[in-house]
């Protein structure tokens, strides 16, 4: 986990140097006495960059190894990371700085280390003995290609065999090859004409140590003699090799080949296999051999002392077995069990109770690594079940479109969430406990509940414990369940706004306090879900069309456009007027047959059985108009003490009353100004139109990345639906309608280009006008132009009045302008404290009715919980809006501009929100230049400026976003989140919180040999290596072999590992160098003080940015 150095803001740049740039200095002299009585107290010193942990499923892995001893799984992927995982709740996520993919590991068991293979021909060694592992050492190959290693238990010398057929040996401890080398000719017969092929397996005799196996890709296996250099046995076989596995006495050995065939050997017949299997072939009759099969990539042969042997296999399926899903194969005995995979396998390894290779294995499980998923398999059930995964692994089950972030959040709404989802648990896993158990929990210094909400392709939401570094899957709530399922193409005549995935969630508003959710979908849908702790069953669903049109002449009133049969406010209880005419071709009202009043989904007539947990409380559907598609929501919020849900796009903006299922309001984003509209605009005319300022147009081109999904919602393609509503721009928008609306859109792209959106919304309780004395409930709404425009709302009194009469809302006439797209606003009291917006404390909604009519007019209430009760006696307040250029605060009533920051001008805000942090509140911002920044309120005094990441593809553009407590996070891959943190405290906390991967555990006692196998010599035969592939005895490796670089683990990394076998010699080497080693190790011990040095110095410029503010050079 890298930090990053911060370029610190002087804290003399304060208010008055910001106040500069404000609007003009007679507003400034006007609300100069009331900010000065609000203390700031963030300073830059409370800010620090780091990223914290990296949740999800590792990325296109490649690699897989197993600790057996210290029970620690590592998982290699093809763009160098390496992920680690130990018990639930210990994990922790490497990078290999060349990015290039890792193609094998390998542990160093019990040792607290690891050597991981890459597929740039480099070796690195890993010290897993600190919470953040590094690497020691690594090793560069310059004249072969690494294909296969392998490090025999408790040895310090590592095989490395490469492409040409040659196997050189690592010593592990110092990292440097030895001059023994194995040469591919010397191996195979003499007589032979052709190459065999890389090696693709190398083992040595469980039995006999100076035995090793070596396996070439042609089809030969040859079995060498360390000591006396030469080869006792080959085996030829006229089929490819792709893996060889031991019987643990050493007498037999299986090969697995391309036609899916599996070879037995006895080691001392290398004429014929002993037995050959085609474990999915067909038997033919007449003793013919059996039709070929697809190559089995992979086999292992495990023994167990009280029954047959496992033979486990992936892959060498037969090829009439087409659209098969990829299989793992357990024979055992007689029987033989096809586990079919959702995904291609990887690679998979058998779990042993021992980690010696010649005793009797004992497999207990299987962990199988799968494309986009890790499956752990126990052998010791009938039926092979699998175990339940304890790791946050499901993140990507359905591609992710969006995602928040909650900190700080009502400490009941974890449990909450948590028994909701508890229900939703599958049956049928193993009853055993998880078997990777190793490494120990951090400390949890963080006590404040944190919750991640995802928003999937599928249309399903998933709430997340985030809590102290961790993430657990609390509660899963699938949305498309409400609609009518198509089942084929025919049978879809309104979903074609989208090609694909027509449920997936853009936008997510939630109130934590009162528990209320609304979503917004692909499909120009908005659903909103109370939470409820009662299995309900919901007879009919309440259900809201609305027609949202961009047009200004021919409408007098916001009637004018509503769907007929809406309800007069009267008629809320009786829902079912709502549900609007079911057949599209009857609703067409125009004369050419074009689509008119037809929503894009149709929701179920049926009656729907509602678990407890989210329920559904009214759907709300924007309807196709007179041919033309309804544009996709880019913005939406819910106020639960209002009982209001509000929606806008790049057409206008419709407010819902969801207690009585009416609509309230319903405007194009013209009418909203009246007579102030400051830009002359012509609707309908494409070319006279204005190009809208900034935007997400800058990155649009040329920066989608293949790694994405090429599908809707998470594709390029589809990009106009990706983004979270506040950063959505006409420009994104409109880049793509080509690709999925150019069948059925009436007005060209030009003309949705220029149309102002509705970018930001915000429910509040301030001063609306100038003249204003006390603050009411009003909506704030930001648009793609840069305005933000005031809606007062008239709410009637809590109880039945609510229900009865109606809610008006009206234009304040208030405008304020911002130069590029608003994206986020907020409210401070007059101490500078966030004033949030009114909620009602949640409830259970599904009992009686009476048992609570006494207290529901009480809970109606609006509950503010702003620090100071300035209400009543009509202090003052400051609106905080952040566009994609500039934050500007406003001191309310009088509406002066008394800050204003222009946060960038080459490029433009992705992200902003206004958050809490040490008991003050900040700004905080992520630039598509990728630059994240804070800025103090209400001065918006500059606190932190960071080069943290380029904006490389929209995944990042989307998903990434702010909390309080200096928490944030992103999506960092398709299938994982990073979260990181800008608070100097957590920062300082992180290495506590972190787990602890290597934890002092005894190896096992080596097995007993029995007295007659010590008599006659029958047991383990070993080796002295050293004897063997030291200096002394096989002189230097040629040093232009392959290259040896110090790595930034140092020398403290070997203290570190300083103890077990391998340790006790790595000791031994601190002193003097392995036999001898004289000049040539002289480079690599000043490289590695040189890197000491440096390593020094990054901590004393470290310590030295923590306690002063002044800028320090490195060189």
């Amino acid at each position: 986990m890298r930090k990053f150095n911060i370029r610190k803001v002087l804290d003399g740049l304060t208010a008055v140097s910001a106040a500069a740039s404000a609007s003009s200095a007679a507003q400034q002299q006007q609300a100069g006495n009331r900010e000065t009585e609000i203390q700031e107290t963030l300073q830059s010193e409370h800010f620090q960059l780091c990223k914290t942990v990296r949740h999800g499923f590792p990325y296109q892995p490649s690699a897989l190894a197993f600790d057996p001893v210290q029970k620690i799984l590592a998982i290699g992927t093809q763009t160098g990371a390496l992920r680690l995982f130990g018990r639930p709740g210990v994990e922790c996520y490497c990078q290999h700085d060349s990015g290039a993919a890792v193609i094998q590991l390998q542990f160093l068991i019990n040792e607290g280390a690891l050597v991981s293979a890459l597929a740039d021909d480099t070796l690195h060694l890993w010290n897993l003995r600190q919470k953040r592992p590094a690497i020691l050492h690594s090793l560069k190959f310059n004249r072969e290609r690494i294909t296969f290693c392998h490090l025999p238990f408790q040895s310090k010398w590592l095989y490395v065999g490469t492409e040409r057929g040659n196997i050189h040996i690592v010593n592990v401890e110092s990292f440097t090859l030895s001059g023994y080398v194995i040469m591919w000719n010397k191996a195979i017969e003499l007589s032979s004409k052709s190459h065999p092929g890389p090696i693709v397996h190398i083992s040595d005799n469980p039995m006999d140590e100076g035995k090793l196996l070596i396996g070439f890709e042609s089809g030969t296996v040859v079995l060498w003699d360390l000591k006396s250099k030469k080869a006792d046995y080959r085996y030829t076989h006229d089929e490819a090799i792709h893996s060889v596995a031991w019987h643990h006495e050493g007498k037999q050995f299986i090969c697995s080949h391309s036609d899916g065939t599996l070879t037995i050997w006895n080691v001392k017949s290398p004429t014929k296999p002993f037995q050959t299997i085609t474990p999915h072939g067909k038997q033919l009759k007449d003793g013919k051999k059996p039709e070929p099969c697809k190559p089995i990539l992979k086999v292992e042969y495990k023994t167990t002392r009280a029954g047959e042997p496992f033979i486990i296999l992936s892959g060498g399926l037969s090829y009439d077995t087409v659209g098969r899903r990829p299989c793992l194969t357990v024979m055992h005995g007689k029987s033989t069990a096809v586990l079919e995979m959702d995904y291609s396998i990887v690679d998979f390894l058998t779990l042993c109770e021992t980690p010696y290779p010649n005793d009797f294995q004992e497999p207990y499980a299987v962990v199988v690594l799968l494309e986009k998923d890790l499956v752990l398999i126990d052998l010791a059930q009938n039926g092979y079940p699998i175990f339940e995964n304890p790791y946050p692994l499901t993140i990507h089950e359905s591609p992710v479109t969006c995602c928040e972030y909650f900190a700080d959040c009502p400490v009941d709404l974890i449990p909450a969430l948590y028994s909701v989802g508890a229900r939703q648990k599958r049956q049928g896993y193993s009853k055993k406990e998880w078997p990777i158990s190793g490494g120990n929990w951090g400390l949890i210094t963080q006590s404040y509940p944190e919750i991640i909400i995802t928003g999937h392709a599928d249309g399903s939401i998933k709430f997340w414990d985030a809590s102290a570094i961790t993430l657990q899957v609390l509660y899963k709530l699938k949305t498309a369940k409400v609609f009518e399922k198509s089942r084929n193409k025919d049978d879809r005549p309104n979903t074609d706004i989208v090609d694909e995935d027509p449920y997936a969630i853009q936008i997510i508003s939630w109130c934590p306090e009162s528990r209320m959710l609304c979503i917004a979908g692909v499909s120009a849908h908005v659903i909103i879900y109370r939470f409820s702790k009662q299995e309900v069953t919901t007879e009919v669903i309440p259900m809201l069309e609305v027609r949202l049109l961009y047009e200004i002449n021919d409408v007098e009133s916001p009637d004018g456009e509503q769907v007929p049969p809406l309800p007069t406010p009267g008629t809320g209880s009786n829902p079912q007027s709502i549900v609007p005419q079911s057949h599209p071709s009857t609703s067409s009202s125009s004369s050419d047959g074009l689509r008119d009043n037809v929503p894009c989904l149709k929701v179920k007539n049926s009656p729907l059985k509602q678990s407890p947990g989210y329920q559904i409380e009214l759907v709300i559907q924007l309807v196709w108009v007179s041919g033309e598609p309804p544009q996709q929501i880019t913005s939406l919020a819910v106020n639960s003490a209002y009982g209001l849900v509000v929606f806008g796009n790049c057409n206008g903006i419709a407010m819902v009353d969801y207690l009585q299922k009416t609509v309230l309001l319903n405007l194009g984003t013209i009418e909203l100004y009246g007579s102030n509209d400051p830009y002359r605009r012509e609707p309908r005319s494409p070319r006279k139109t204005r190009q809208p300022s900034g935007g997400l147009c800058d990155i649009n081109e040329g920066t989608m990345v293949p790694e994405d999904r090429c599908k809707s919602p998470t594709s390029a393609k589809m990009s106009r639906k990706l983004s979270l509503p506040t950063e959505l721009k006409p420009d994104l928008d409109v880049k793509d309608n080509s690709f999925s609306r150019s069948r059925s859109s009436s007005v060209t792209s030009i003309d949705k280009e220029s149309r102002e959106a509705i970018s930001a919304l915000h429910f509040c309780e301030t001063f609306t006008r100038k003249a204003d004395t006390s603050p009411s409930p009003c909506l704030w709404v930001g648009t793609t132009l840069g305005t933000v425009l005031v809606i007062v709302l008239n709410l009637p009194p809590g109880g039945e009045q609510r229900l009865l009469q109606p809610v008006i809302v009206s234009p304040s006439g208030t405008i304020l302008r911002l130069k590029g797209a608003i994206l986020r606003m907020a409210f401070l009291d007059t101490t500078g404290s966030l004033v949030p917006p009114a909620h009602e404390p949640w409830r259970e909604h599904n009992v009686p009715e009476d048992k609570d009519e006494k207290d529901k007019s009480k809970k109606r209430r609006p509950v503010s919980v702003s620090p100071s009760s300035s209400q009543e006696i009509s202090e003052n307040q400051y609106a905080v809006i952040c566009s994609e250029k500039q934050a500007k605060v406003i001191s309310l009533p009088s509406q002066n501009c008394i800050y204003k920051q222009n946060i960038t001008e080459t490029s433009f805000v992705l992200r902003g929100d206004i958050v809490s942090l040490s008991n003050s509140v900040c700004l905080a911002c992520f630039c598509a230049n990728g630059h994240i920044m804070t800025f103090s309120l209400p001065s918006l005094r500059p606190l932190l400026d960071v080069y943290y990441l380029p904006l490389t593809n929209m995944r990042i553009a989307r998903t990434f976003c702010f909390t309080n407590n200096g928490q944030a996070l992103y999506l960092v891959s398709p299938t994982e989140i990073q979260r990181l943190t800008y608070s100097q405290e957590t920062c300082e906390n992180l290495q506590e919180m972190l787990g602890e991967l290597f934890t002092p555990v005894e190896t096992p006692e080596a097995p007993n040999r029995g007295f007659f196998k010590g008599l006659f010599g029958g047991g383990a035969q070993s080796l002295d290596r050293e004897e063997l592939f030291g200096e002394s005895a096989s002189g230097k490796a040629s040093r232009s072999l392959a290259q040896h670089i110090p790595g930034p683990g140092g020398i403290e990394g070997v203290k570190g590992a300083a103890s077990g076998v391998v340790g006790e010699l790595a000791r031994a080497r601190l002193a003097l160098d392995e036999r001898g080693q004289k000049l040539g190790e002289l480079e690599e011990k000043t490289a590695a003080m040189l890197y000491s040095a440096d390593s020094f110095s990054k901590h004393a410029h470290e310590m030295m940015l923590k306690y002063k503010d002044k800028k320090w050079y490195q060189f």
